[in-house]
């Protein structure tokens, strides 16, 4: 069991940075792969990035390739999200997931892939 909680939201002007943070609890979050999704309403959950359980692979969506970093702490059962030069379509809700295979693929970029979800944090970029 790994329970989620998302924190660093905020409102930013386009260009500034925000860094997101994904803390986790339970035993399987170090050896769990981590992605961030993102949602505006009425559209389906977006992926963003995605990194393995030892931070040594991370895959990126192309729109946010540049500016957006994933990284991680098994130390601190956490994982970040560094968003630099915001714009203002990175306005949505951000979520990040767990899947305990561990691994990074191709099909990271799917919902369904994910076992564990956060709540989620607003991001709100003024233009």
């Amino acid at each position: 069991q790994v329970q989620l909680m998302e924190s660093g939201g905020g409102l930013v002007q386009a260009g500034d940075s925000l860094r997101l943070s994904c803390a986790a609890s339970g035993r399987t979050f170090s050896s769990s792969a981590i992605a961030w999704f993102r949602q505006v309403p009425g559209k389906a959950r977006d992926f963003v990035a995605a990194i393995d359980w030892s931070g040594s692979t991370t895959f990126l969506t192309n729109n946010v390739k540049g500016r957006f970093t994933i990284s991680r702490d098994n130390a601190e059962n956490t994982v970040y999200l560094q968003m630099n030069n915001l714009k203002f379509e990175d306005t949505a809700v951000y979520y990040c997931a767990a899947d305990p295979r561990g691994v990074v693929s191709g099909a990271s970029v799917l919902e369904y892939e994910y076992t564990y979800w956060g709540q989620g944090t607003q991001v709100t970029v003024s233009s």
